[in-house]
């Protein structure tokens, strides 16, 4: 676990009954669970699961074109909400 601004994260190695456990609540996406990269915490909210946002749309262009997979993206998964503990998204970024 390491902490970040404030938030806590559990990282990869995790086993998905695992992931249910520590994020009981949080809102798990069908069909995405290879992109899950771990568990956040924040004080004074539920635990929620962090998906990689990169895997997502290379998942979904397994059966879509890129331009398709991002606007899916956007409109069904980032714009959905669900519960205080929807699900977060990670965009990974090198910094040279």
């Amino acid at each position: 676990m390491f902490v970040f601004n404030g938030l806590f994260f559990y990282i990869w190695g995790m086993k998905l009954e695992e992931i249910k456990e520590l994020a009981e609540g949080a809102i798990l996406l069908d069909g995405f669970d290879d992109a899950i990269i771990g568990i956040v915490e924040e004080f004074g909210n539920g635990p929620r699961i962090l998906y990689s946002k990169s895997r997502i749309i290379q998942i979904l262009m397994e059966n879509m074109s890129e331009e398709d997979a991002e606007d899916y993206y956007y409109y069904n998964i980032l714009g959905m909400y669900a519960s205080p503990q929807n699900a977060l998204f990670l965009t990974e970024t090198k910094i040279n």
